[in-house]
């Protein structure tokens, strides 16, 4: 496992499961899906097209702090909808690159107008400990002389 891999292997160890809302639904419905689902942030997805993504801090900063109402507030109003999304043969360390960046958690995966799949920082740093575990038993068994010739 190398940061050289491409974003495909994360999504096919993590599965293609896409979170979504429309973009006419309530805040509260995105928030109590988050909280259910576990995830940090949803895609808004609008004619099977992603049209945005609302997260914990979009709601934090436009609907908590501005004194709004979650049951009355639409995902439209306040989701990110200029989204930095990525191939899926783009290199899991220019993902990386590109999080840290734009201090962005969530990255789409699209190809054409599909949307393939979501990879977090989470994923990421999932990704760099196996890499990081697997190196280690490599050297391992090469000290040990396990190692495969």
């Amino acid at each position: 496992m190398k940061l050289i891999e491409m974003v495909t292997t994360i999504l096919r160890r993590k599965g293609p499961e896409v979170f979504s809302v429309p973009p006419h639904a309530s805040v509260y419905d995105a928030i109590e899906m988050m909280a259910d689902k576990h995830v940090g942030a949803l895609l808004v997805i609008s004619e099977g097209k992603l049209a945005g993504v609302i997260s914990e801090r979009d709601y934090a900063r436009k609907v908590i702090l501005k004194g709004r109402s979650s049951k009355e507030t639409r995902v439209e109003e306040i989701m990110t909808s200029s989204v930095i999304t990525v191939g899926p043969e783009r290199r899991i360390d220019e993902c990386m690159r590109l999080m840290t960046d734009n201090r962005i958690r969530h990255l789409p995966v699209v190809e054409g107008e599909k949307v393939l799949g979501v990879i977090s920082i989470g994923d990421l740093v999932n990704w760099i400990i196996s890499a990081q575990e697997a190196t280690i038993d490599q050297m391992e068994n090469y000290i040990t002389g396990k190692y495969p010739a």
